[in-house]
């Protein structure tokens, strides 16, 4: 079990929307769907794309380097792309089809709250 951080204000995630952050070292990315916020891993489980600029379509979210999908609720994977050619034969045997991390979500007033596991947190926290 983690700890609830402070990672955005409500505004910083329109709806339709998706905002990267990063606490603790942990790269977060916050999407709205018509006013429901979740948080899942930025980075794609397939080849480390940088999910937040991909593109967003409802809860689908399409990684930007080779097409991968994944559904922000649960973090499933809608679809995995493996290439072709030498690629697809490496791509099958090394980078196994996974879905994304997927972070609990609250509001706490106009902040958007998301838990984290306890070891980001503590490296999150400053040092005296």
């Amino acid at each position: 079990m983690g700890q609830y951080v402070r990672v955005a204000a409500i505004q910083d995630v329109p709806e339709g929307g998706m905002h990267r952050v990063e606490s603790g070292g942990v790269p977060v990315l916050l999407v709205n769907v018509k006013g429901t916020y979740y948080a899942v891993a930025a980075k794609c489980p397939h080849l480390g794309g940088d999910l937040s600029k991909g593109a967003l379509a409802g809860t689908v979210v399409t990684c930007p380097r080779h097409g991968s999908q994944f559904d922000v609720r649960d973090g499933s994977v809608v679809r995995w792309m493996h290439g072709a050619g030498l690629f697809k034969a490496v791509s099958d045997v090394v980078i196994r089809e996974r879905p994304l991390t997927t972070y609990p979500v609250r509001i706490d007033g106009s902040s958007l709250m998301v838990e984290l596991p306890r070891k980001a947190v503590a490296a999150a926290e400053p040092r005296s």
